[in-house]
């Protein structure tokens, strides 16, 4: 089994990591495209990681546009076992306030022009999403939060929408009646791709606003949401000082099934998979072609 490597994902407001030392710049492509940006290596207090601008530099990428397949894939070419992901999100519960820090374990996800899956043309697979985060990464999150202060909540569910407008009050109030808890617009199809990469996924969502439900909130504004999306990124490059040291101290994954999640979601038999398909996927199906030696 390959070593464990982590990587961040950084939403709005998070498009450099200026903690990292020793960096390195991969300029990758995959066969869905380009990613959002290049992927930066680098090390904390000697610990590798990676990290991703979700957006792109300059924030240039709007939810919708975004390559999700491509930056999945690409993280999968350099190993990475693990994926923290950081995004700004809109509080559906009074007691969520601005700044809080949610520790996604459930969403919902109603974007509607996005590809959503690596596996289609000619190779099928089902894979689970019962328990889309890592219940692993979510706990060792907490553990850093908890040493640094910062307010967080542990469990919730995040409503994914198409964006890049913000809700309209009926949305938001259905949304509401839904019990879900925060809402944001990057987050699927991602979970659903990484966890179809075998990589383990953890959602920190940061709240910047009260999305438009309640006349008591004023309604989403994006210099608020700004104002609010700062103060959460110093916090956040806090974390992922504190959580890195954390992970490569030694973290027991042996509970969590996502690195094999394929043996039981492929439903194609290999005799049977479109042979281009399956060298678009070659990143995707490495493991399951050297562990069962499948020709190409």
């Amino acid at each position: 089994m390959s070593k464990n490597k982590l990587a961040f994902i950084g939403g709005s407001g998070i498009y450099n990591l200026d903690i990292l030392q020793d960096v390195k710049e991969y300029d990758l492509e995959s066969a869905f495209g380009k990613p959002s940006s290049k992927i930066i290596e680098g090390k904390i207090n000697n610990n590798l990681i990676y990290f991703l601008s979700r957006h792109g530099p300059g924030h240039r990428l709007s939810p919708s546009e975004i390559n999700y397949r491509a930056n999945i894939d690409c993280l999968k070419q350099l190993e990475v076992t693990d994926i923290i992901s950081l995004s700004a999100v809109g509080s559906l519960r009074d007691d969520l306030v601005p700044g809080t820090f949610v520790i996604v374990d459930q969403f919902i996800d109603r974007t509607l022009n996005r590809k959503k899956t690596f596996f289609e043309n000619g190779i099928v697979a089902h894979v689970s999403m019962a328990q889309p985060t890592s219940k692993v990464l979510m706990d060792l999150s907490k553990d850093v939060l908890e040493d640094l202060k910062i307010k967080y909540s542990y469990g919730g569910t995040y409503l994914a929408m198409e964006g890049p407008q913000f809700s309209s009050k009926a949305e938001s109030l259905l949304y509401r009646s839904w019990n879900c808890d925060v809402i944001g617009m990057t987050n699927m199809p991602e979970a659903k791709l990484a966890r179809e990469a075998e990589i383990r996924y953890a959602s920190i969502s940061m709240v910047t606003d009260y999305d438009s439900w309640s006349s008591e909130h004023d309604d989403v504004d994006l210099q608020m949401l700004l104002d609010t999306m700062h103060k959460n990124v110093k916090k956040s490059k806090k974390f992922i000082q504190n959580l890195s040291s954390k992970y490569y101290n030694g973290v027991d994954f042996t509970s969590d099934n996502t690195s094999a999640i394929l043996d039981t979601s492929i439903v194609t038999q290999p005799n049977n998979w479109n042979r281009n398909t399956a060298e678009k996927l070659s990143n995707i199906l490495k493991r399951i072609v050297k562990d069962s030696n499948v020709s190409k």
